[in-house]
C-alpha cells in the first residue's frame, strides 16, 4: 500500500487528485495539507483523512507518507518538492513542475540525487486515445507521418475577461498561464503521440493589455498571452503546426490531424467543452472510426466523468515504477525538457527567429 499526502488538497485536487486515489487500489490518502489548519482539518475530515497539517514539511517528514503530491500554485511547487526529497519521499508534481526551465532543471537535478520515484501530472502521456494514436502512429497505419496539427481551446485563460479566482494568473512571475498550463499540456500530449518538436518558430500575441475580473467592475494588468501560434519541425522530420486559443468563457474543445505519406488520422473530443488530456476521443483513419482497445483503459473511471481517469492513469504509473524500480513517464526531467520547449517558445516570439530546442 502507497500511503500518499495530499499538499494542496482543495480546488484541483479536490476535484481530481483524491477522487481518484479515492478509487484506486493500492493507495490510501493518509494525510492533507493546506495553508491554514482550519481548512486542512475540513478537508481531511470531508474526505475520511487521519492526518492534517498547516505545514507541507511537517507532512513530508510524517513516517505515514511514501508519496508526496504537489498540488499548490506553480510558484509553491519548489519548496513543496525540496521538503518532500529531504524527507527521501516519493513525488508527484502538478504541472508546471517550476516557474520556469531553470527552476525545473534543478528540480530534476535534485530529485534524481534524492533517488526517489518523481513524476509530474501531465496527463496526456497517460491518456488510453493518446497512447494508441502513438502506437498507430508508430506501426505505420497511415505510413510515414509528414505533418502534425493541433489546435485547441485554452478557455478560461486567455480572454479578455478572467474569473476572481483567477485573477492572479495574468502575472507571468506566477509561471500560469495559457502558455505554460494549457498549451503546455496540449504540447505534452502531441510529444506523446508524434514526438518531440527540435525547432520552433512563435508568436504569442496579447491583446490584451489589462482584463476585467468579472463581475467585480475593475480591472487588473495582464503580461500573458492570449494566442500560442508555433511552427516547428519534429524529431521524425514532420512539420507541426500548433494554434491555442484563449477565451473567457469555456473550452470549446481541439482537433488533432496527422496526416502521414498513406493517410490521415483525426483525433477530436467525443463530447464538447473539455481539455484533450482529460477525455476520450473520436480517433479517425481517413474518416474511419479507430476503436481504442479496452484493455487501454485500466483505472475504474468513465471518461465521461472528466479528469479523474487519466490522473488515476498517472498514479497506476507511479505504482509500477515503484514496484519496477524504474523512473514513470512522465518524470521530473521530462517535465523539464518540456519547460525548455516553452523557453524555445518564448524566445522564438520575443525574437522572430527559428530556435532549436534543447
Amino acid at each position: 500500500m502507497i500511503k500518499v499526502g495530499v499538499v494542496g488538497a482543495s480546488g484541483w485536487a479536490d476535484a481530481s487528485h483524491l477522487p481518484a486515489l479515492a478509487g484506486l487500489a493500492g493507495f490510501e490518502v493518509t494525510a492533507v495539507a493546506t495553508t491554514r489548519q482550519a481548512t486542512a482539518d475540513r478537508a481531511a475530515a470531508a474526505h475520511g483523512v487521519p492526518l492534517a497539517f498547516a505545514d507541507a514539511a511537517a507532512l513530508a517528514a510524517h513516517p505515514d507518507v511514501d508519496l508526496v503530491v504537489v498540488s499548490v500554485k506553480a510558484s509553491g511547487h519548489a519548496a513543496v518538492i525540496r521538503a518532500a526529497l529531504a524527507a527521501g519521499k516519493h513525488v508527484l508534481s502538478e504541472w508546471p513542475l517550476g516557474v520556469d526551465a531553470a527552476e525545473a532543471d534543478d528540480l530534476a537535478r535534485a530529485a534524481a540525487d534524492a533517488g526517489v520515484v518523481h513524476a509530474v501530472n501531465l496527463q496526456g502521456y497517460q491518456s488510453p486515445d493518446a497512447r494508441h494514436v502513438a502506437d498507430l502512429v508508430a506501426a505505420g497505419r497511415i505510413g510515414r507521418l509528414e505533418s502534425a496539427v493541433l489546435i485547441a481551446s485554452g478557455a478560461p485563460l486567455g480572454g479578455a475577461r478572467i474569473a476572481p479566482d483567477l485573477a492572479w494568473t495574468t502575472d507571468p512571475a506566477a509561471g500560469t498561464s495559457l502558455l505554460t498550463i494549457m498549451a503546455g499540456h496540449f504540447l505534452a500530449a502531441l510529444d506523446r503521440m508524434a514526438g518531440r518538436l527540435v525547432e520552433v518558430s512563435a508568436r504569442l500575441p496579447r491583446p490584451h493589455d489589462r482584463v476585467e475580473v468579472e463581475g467585480t467592475g475593475r480591472t487588473v494588468p495582464n503580461g500573458v498571452p492570449a494566442q500560442v501560434l508555433v511552427h516547428g519541425i519534429l524529431e521524425n522530420g514532420a512539420t507541426a503546426s500548433v494554434a491555442v486559443h484563449g477565451g473567457s468563457g469555456s473550452p470549446d474543445g481541439f482537433l488533432v490531424k496527422l496526416v502521414g505519406s498513406e493517410g490521415t488520422l483525426t483525433a477530436a473530443p467525443t463530447r464538447p467543452d473539455t481539455y484533450m488530456h482529460w477525455t476520450d476521443w473520436d480517433i479517425r483513419i481517413d474518416g474511419e472510426q479507430v476503436e481504442v482497445p479496452a484493455d487501454r483503459r485500466t483505472v475504474p473511471f468513465d471518461p465521461a466523468a472528466g479528469p479523474v481517469a487519466n490522473v488515476a492513469a498517472v498514479y497506476e504509473e507511479i505504482a509500477r515504477s515503484i514496484a519496477e524500480g524504474r523512473p514513470p513517464r512522465p518524470d521530473f526531467h521530462t517535465a523539464a525538457a518540456h519547460h525548455r520547449l516553452l523557453a524555445a517558445i518564448e524566445r522564438a516570439a520575443a525574437t522572430g527567429a527559428t530556435e532549436q530546442v534543447h
